[in-house]
């Protein structure tokens, strides 16, 4: 069902609620062993849907590129 993806692991930083929220799901829910299973799956859905796009308005472009600025991304 899920497709595996291989290679090293590097960090990737979610806030502390969601990481909890995450984790409650799993344990409720069960189908994962751990919360990076379970992102790293949702990950991996969502950027191989093909044919899929996603269109983002200006204000949401706007409020993502502030998020962004705001974490000294951009």
């Amino acid at each position: 069902m899920s497709k595996e993806v291989g290679g090293e692991k590097i960090p990737v930083y979610i806030s502390r609620e969601l990481y909890d929220r995450v984790k409650k799901f799993i344990e409720e829910q069960g189908g994962f062993s751990s919360v990076e299973e379970f992102v790293e799956f949702v990950l991996n859905e969502v950027i191989s849907e093909e044919g899929t796009e996603y269109t983002l308005s200006k204000e949401d472009e706007e409020k993502i590129k502030e998020r962004l600025r705001s974490l000294g991304y951009i």
